[in-house]
């Protein structure tokens, strides 16, 4: 350990251009130096980092001896696909003309047998070099690659981009993809050519929401990809309105029970969507156990770590994977990369055991033939003729991205020795550094023969471009990549997303959309009342209440419609509230017109007999100039009800109360003035009494006339300070609108009402007095009994008034007008039509003279 911590310092020395002076020491390693298992060193050399092996061989150290280097087993042919593209470009790049023409670049390759441990060490050696032995001299070197490329895997990257970071060397990876790595405090020197996972989760939680599945489950690798890629979807879900039922998590070294604890978890779940956040090495294993337990009908979401894998595609135990849907990095093309690929041999390398490994991987086969159960290898087997994932240039979705790192390091270390070349300023023996490369790197801008455009924003991420890929049958029988959408995070927020939904093949097959809700969609016109102690997505639908709607399906709350308007019976718009008025086409509003006019032509048919026996007694008694014009105000106080019916304008409500008003004080004035005149005309009979002088017709006229001329004052008042108006009731009933005339003033309306109460009062106090006075034909006692009936109209309409609502009120004040009307003309008129049509040996001057009691009647 010691021997290690003064490595890194002599390094942390020769990195910042500085050296302390120390005593000549050399340090020696206890342990083996990690070597390159693929070099090729040059002008200027770049590291590389990948898991070649899927695993190392955990052994305990028992701290007492020197440890044994690690075992790394499982080759992965995808890893040394990476690999081999890297060497790819750079040999693309030493062969170019246009790009560090005067510079050959070099390669150092490690494996980091896809753990944390072996990645840091590989890192360390990048940093350090391949020597035993450390001294004073080794702080003078310079460092022995500018850039390093890798990893593959999230956790070991952190890692490695931990270890690299306080040396400012850069640090470049083409598929670690968890979004803790753009924190730039944590990791200063890190880039990477593959978009984040923040951007990823946020895609996946829009394609789970487009395709409404509301109700879904979670797998993910139990690291730092699959932790913080779930929490960001989680995140991400959240705003979407997606719920997630269970969340489990799994690693490739968990013993079977755990992996049969969380396939029994996905069995008894109610939802149907499956997202698995996971890497590929940790799906194959869940995978086989689901396999194994024939769980089928289950939606699969994949993250882009192995929504690509041929492996999985072309596995036939992984069928129930059909209509799998996943984002994935744009696919490219590399012309010529499939050539160079199939023209690796062992034979180029004899010494490099890592090239046999391959081989005997790819071919199925043994250079040695201890192995049993598998062929010798010849050397003569063809990798033009193979079909396997290492071969395959129609995916290299992860390959290209490889690719591209390098061309980033190439054109930033181009920039630099350009501008070198050109400064004035160089000093010299000046050369391309670390903190420079890394200075130039955040700057970077170029177009890539993939025909991407390659920059990095402030966190050292790209830009987000993902292609949604759907898992389809193919023709040899086994799984397909479909490419069927995009996601493009330099688009507006609503275009982001862009699916083909018509050509998806879903879950077993399926061309029907499967359905993953916990509880079925509320329909417009109900909301959702979340079920207690249950996610949001669990409800229950309740029906909107009177007056509210909601018009969108899954509607969180119900709005209450405008004060006009009221909800229709199924709770989705809001209609016009029924306006209610008293109207002449309802049987109400018929049944109080027929009365009207009922009232009004039995008036003017007694008007008519009276006209025709104007000049008989009965008619001629007690003034009949006052009984026609009783009966013409009687005519109007029935046709002033009309206007009580009928919607209510501006006029009518004017109308209506003032003509009820002064038509009525007219009907009650001449019904005062006729009881006035049957006093008087008995006071005269006594000696030497001359009262009818003093109200005769010209006083009985004028005393008419002022009578109203007081009611009218009393209503043009009203009318100029506030009169009534059309006035829409929104308080007595919620479901409909009272449209009524307001009074405008109520003093007013008390006013009018309150003088009519006052000459009828007075009318039926003076008719009271006047009922026993003698005569053939007393007047006075009809006008009482018309008086009586009149009041008791109008003392028991103010409560029925007061109480009674909408278009009863107005009908309340019709039934008044008719009744006290009705009252009048029958209790003083039908005695005289009866004498006059039916009696006419009654209609006498000496009859009506006869000083007995009257018992005719």
């Amino acid at each position: 350990m010691a021997q290690r911590t003064m490595s890194l310092l002599l390094l942390l020395l020769v990195v910042h251009g500085e050296f302390i002076s120390v005593p000549a020491k050399v340090c020696r390693l206890l342990s083996q130096p990690a070597l390159p298992i693929l070099s090729a060193e040059r002008d200027i050399n770049i590291g590389a980092i990948f898991s070649l092996h899927t695993s190392a061989v955990l052994k305990m150290h028992p701290f007492t001896s020197k440890p044994e280097p690690s075992t790394c087993v499982s080759f992965s042919l995808r890893e040394f696909k990476f690999a081999q593209t890297l060497i790819f470009a750079i040999e693309e790049i030493n062969n170019s003309t246009q790009l560090l023409s005067d510079i050959s670049l070099g390669y150092k390759i490690y494996d980091a047998c896809n753990t944390v441990a072996q990645a840091i060490l590989s890192g360390m050696a990048l940093m350090n070099g391949n020597d035993e032995t450390l001294s004073n001299e080794s702080c003078f070197r310079p460092p022995t690659v500018l850039a390093i490329v890798g990893e593959s895997n999230s956790s070991p990257t952190m890692g490695l981009a931990s270890v690299v970071g306080p040396f400012s060397i850069p640090l470049i990876s083409h598929f670690a993809t968890c979004a803790c790595l753009s924190d730039k405090k944590r990791y200063p020197s890190f880039f990477r050519t593959i978009p984040s996972d923040y951007y990823q989760s946020r895609a996946l939680a829009q394609l789970v929401k487009h395709f409404g599945w509301t109700w879904v489950g979670t797998v993910r690798s139990r690291n730092d990809y699959g932790n913080n890629g779930i929490a960001a979807f989680g995140t991400a879900a959240q705003q979407e309105g997606i719920c997630i039922e269970y969340s489990e998590a799994i690693l490739r070294t968990d013993p079977q029970s755990q992996l049969l604890k969380t396939v029994e978890v996905i069995k008894k779940a109610t939802s149907r969507v499956v997202l698995a956040f996971m890497s590929l090495g940790d799906i194959f294993p869940l995978m086989k156990v689901i396999a194994q337990q024939n769980i089928t009908g289950l939606q699969w979401v994949g993250s882009e770590s192995w929504i690509t894998s041929r492996i999985l595609a072309e596995t036939k135990e992984y069928r129930f994977l059909t209509g799998a849907v996943g984002f994935a990095v744009a696919n490219a093309k590399l012309d010529g990369l499939r050539e160079f690929l199939v023209n690796i041999h062992p034979d180029q390398q004899p010494k490099n055991e890592l090239l046999k490994e391959f081989w005997e991987t790819a071919f199925q086969c043994s250079f040695r033939n201890s192995r049993s159960g598998k062929v010798g290898c010849t050397g003569s087997e063809s990798l033009a003729e193979l079909q396997i994932e290492y071969t395959d240039a129609s995916e290299l979705r992860i390959a290209s991205k490889v690719y591209t790192a390098v061309y980033a390091i190439a054109h930033t270390l181009h920039n630099i020795l350009k501008d070198l070349k050109s400064s004035t300023n160089r000093s010299k023996g000046e050369w391309a550094t670390p903190q420079k490369v890394l200075e130039y790197m955040r700057d970077v801008n170029f177009s890539a023969k993939t025909g991407e455009k390659i920059f990095f924003d402030a966190s050292g991420d790209p830009m987000a471009r993902y292609d949604l890929v759907n898992w389809q049958p193919a023709e040899n029988g086994g799984l397909q990549f479909k490419h069927v959408g995009i996601y493009d995070s330099s688009l507006p927020s609503k275009q982001c997303l862009q699916v083909d939904q018509e050509h998806i093949v879903w879950a077993g097959n399926s061309g029907q959309l499967p359905v993953s809700v916990c509880s079925d969609s509320c329909l417009p016109g109900t909301r959702k009342a979340i079920q207690k102690g249950r996610p949001v997505c669990c409800y229950d639908c309740i029906p909107c209440a009177e007056g509210e709607i909601s018009n969108e399906t899954d509607s969180s709350d119900c709005f209450p419609c405008d004060l006009e308007y009221w909800s229709n019976e199924s709770k989705d718009r809001c209609v016009l509230k029924v306006v209610e008025f008293l109207s002449y086409t309802e049987i109400m509003g018929t049944v109080l017109s027929i009365f009207s006019s009922i009232g009004a032509l039995l008036t003017t048919m007694i008007y008519f007999v009276f006209y025709l026996h104007k000049e008989t007694p009965v008619v001629r008694a007690n003034n009949s100039e006052l009984s026609f014009l009783l009966l013409f105000s009687l005519a109007l106080c029935f046709l002033c009800s009309l206007t009580f019916i009928g919607r209510p304008t501006e006029w009518s409500c004017m109308l209506r109360h003032t003509a009820f008003g002064i038509t009525f004080v007219l009907c009650v004035s001449c019904v005062l003035g006729k009881t006035i005149v049957v006093l008087m005309a008995f006071k005269t009979t006594l000696p030497g009494n001359n009262v009818m002088k003093w109200f005769g017709p010209l006083q009985q006229r004028l005393c008419i006339v002022s009578l109203t001329s007081i009611q009218v004052i009393i209503c043009v008042l009203w009318l100029t300070i506030s009169p009534p108006f059309p006035y829409m009731n929104l308080k007595h009933y919620r479901e409909k609108i009272i449209l009524e005339c307001s009074l405008g003033s109520a003093i007013g309306f008390c006013a009018v009402l309150g003088y009519i109460g006052l000459l009828a009062f007075l009318c039926f106090v003076l008719a009271f007095l006047a009922r026993k006075l003698p005569d053939n034909f007393n007047e006075a006692k009809f006008i009482t009994f018309s008086m009586l009936i009149f009041c008791a109209v109008w003392i028991t309409f103010i409560p029925a008034y007061v109480s009674t609502p909408g278009k009863f009120t107005v009908a309340v004040e019709i039934f008044a007008i008719l009744a006290s009307s009705f009252g009048l003309l029958f209790c003083i008129f039908a005695p005289k039509c009866y004498i006059i049509l039916l009696k006419p040996d009654k209609n006498t001057r000496k009859q009506m003279m006869g000083k007995s009691a009257s018992k005719t009647l």
